[in-house]
């Protein structure tokens, strides 16, 4: 059976972000709040983990899902040929709404899907959601949500379409954000929206000038 835990309470919050900790280490699943929507989380490096998150989605291995970190540094770890220019939107968008599709480390051990050698990676603008990663490491997450259905901007709505699929249901109040975040693909030639959301395009040729428009954009494809 789900539990249900308020992180806004700053007297146990310590305590219900170890015990998370302990749940995605052990394979489990979270809800857990971020700057856009509400996601569902498994441990980045849990392929049992990462099945149990497409399964209670109803989402096949073709369609992976995005990897969420506490620090930028981190992403010098999983995803290798950083060019310049992603290295110059993680450090003008990050923390913040913006999924950037990078190059994978061929050497670790994890399974997210079927990828083809990439990796999807965000830094949350959330403090709640930081303070989970710092104790976790890398998770991959996916808006809160059946696939096709919108995306939970509380615990209680994620809740209603996951239920027990999830082992733990995180509270921070209801989700600030009002879409979920832009995705750029980095390893396409140009590099090319994949989705759009509060990071517009205008902004992000500042940096990357080729970027190409999106083609076919999912809207439930990552938070």
């Amino acid at each position: 059976m789900a539990r249900n835990f308020d992180l806004r309470s700053e007297q146990v919050r310590d305590l219900i972000l170890d015990e998370s900790a302990r749940v995605v280490a052990d394979d489990g699943l979270l809800v857990i709040p971020t700057d856009t929507v509400y996601g569902i989380a498994a441990d980045a490096f849990s392929a049992a983990g990462v099945a149990r998150l497409l399964a209670a989605k109803g989402r096949g291995r073709d369609m992976p899902p995005p990897v969420l970190i506490g620090q930028r540094s981190t992403l010098l770890g999983i995803a290798e040929a950083l060019d310049q220019r992603i290295m110059e939107l993680t450090e003008r968008f990050w923390p913040g709404p913006l999924t950037i599709v990078c190059p994978a480390q061929p050497s670790l051990d994890w399974d997210l899907g079927d990828t083809h050698g990439t990796v999807a990676v965000r830094m949350p603008d959330h403090p709640l959601a930081l303070e989970l990663l710092a104790r976790t490491g890398p998770l991959a997450v996916s808006s809160a949500n059946t696939s096709g259905a919108p995306a939970a901007v509380t615990a209680a709505g994620a809740q209603e379409m996951l239920g027990d699929s999830v082992d733990v249901y995180l509270d921070g109040g209801e989700a600030p954000g009002q879409a979920s975040s832009t995705i750029v693909d980095m390893t396409s030639q140009p590099p090319r929206i994949l989705r759009a959301g509060p990071i517009g395009a205008a902004a992000l040729r500042e940096i990357v000038a080729d970027l190409a428009d999106p083609e076919c954009p999912d809207p439930d494809a990552g938070s």
